[in-house]
């Protein structure tokens, strides 16, 4: 599903190589069909990877900081990155997708079926962005293109966390 359905499959970009690689999440967003799936699932299987090796109590303070690192360098990434294509959102950047989907993932088990629900409801809401998260798009350039993702984050978080609660996922 491409962000913007004028973009003709215009990946090219004159932006810095840095932007790009972060922009692409190393090259995620580059990976066809789905290139924000992609990136939301390299962002769950690196959680994974790193939480793995972490002390419970130090996970919510390593994620809290990743999505701030991923938000501060990915906005300037994703600006400097959709200038170069001439496109307001292309579809190879998904640093916001590793963003958004990081916040879904706060305080999530290192388990399965609550990383794959996490998953799922994060791209959900990235997809349907309910209220207010389609005005979030209309903030300038690379602001606009993270931010949206992050309140998808929020959304998925909110419910991840109830089903959690509810003992939901079993």
């Amino acid at each position: 599903m491409s962000k913007n359905p004028t973009e003709a499959a215009a990946t090219s970009s004159t932006a810095p190589a840095w932007a790009t690689l972060v922009a692409t999440f190393f090259g995620a967003g580059r990976l066809r069909p789905g290139p924000g799936t992609w990136g939301s699932l390299a962002a769950v299987l690196l959680w994974w990877a790193l939480a793995s090796q972490l002390p419970a109590a130090a996970r919510v303070p390593v994620i809290l900081v990743l999505i701030v690192v991923v938000t501060a360098i990915g906005i300037p990434a994703a600006t400097l990155d959709a200038r170069g294509c001439r496109t307001k959102d292309p579809s190879h950047i998904v640093i916001d997708e590793v963003a958004g989907q990081l916040v879904t993932l706060i305080a999530c088990p290192i388990h399965w079926k609550p990383l794959l629900a996490g998953f799922i409801l994060f791209r959900a809401f990235d997809i349907v962005k309910p209220p207010p998260i389609r005005s979030l798009e209309k903030l300038p350039e690379g602001t606009g293109i993270v931010v949206d993702d992050l309140g998808a984050g929020v959304y998925g978080l909110i419910v991840l966390q109830l089903a959690l609660h509810f003992h939901w996922l079993g």
